[in-house]
């Protein structure tokens, strides 16, 4: 009887240390999971921080690109409006805010005719609203250049 005990009792101490690691396992993950998700809000202000001010300059890198993708998408708060965008801006310039049309005078990432901005991220909102206006939503916006060759 005395020997049974002691066996229970080491099952139940090794049940409790394994419950206790993985319970401190989970616990440590938690912290990390606080901390990245401040990391992501701290890019996210640091991105519209950056997209506030007057002294932007275009560059065309591909973390810009990626950069410049992550606002609209921001902006649009819907996936396929989104895919339709990226489609869109990438035959229109390649999401190059300096993209200069030699035919006619449409500019910069959403190619807009007589566009003076030259911060990306105003170009993206001047064609968000381009967009919004005349199309009503980006797809419809997308499907019309698919037909054409320009929006």
């Amino acid at each position: 009887m005395c020997r049974t005990r002691r066996v229970y009792a080491q099952l139940i101490h090794i049940l409790a240390g394994n419950l206790t690691n993985g319970l401190c396992s989970i616990l440590a993950v938690e912290p990390l999971r606080r901390i990245a998700r401040m990391r992501s809000l701290v890019l996210l202000a640091g991105l519209l921080l950056f997209t506030n001010s007057s002294n932007a300059i275009a560059v065309n890198t591909a973390r810009d690109v990626n950069n410049y993708k992550l606002y609209a998408h921001i902006k649009l708060h819907n996936a396929n409006e989104y895919q339709c965008l990226v489609l869109l801006w990438d035959k229109e310039s390649r999401w190059n805010p300096r993209a200069d049309n030699p035919k006619s005078t449409a500019y910069g990432i959403p190619q807009l005719l007589k566009l003076k901005a030259k911060d990306p991220y105003t170009q993206i909102d001047l064609g968000l609203k381009y967009i919004a206006h005349r199309y009503g939503s980006v797809c419809k916006a997308w499907s019309y250049h698919k037909r054409t060759g320009h929006y």
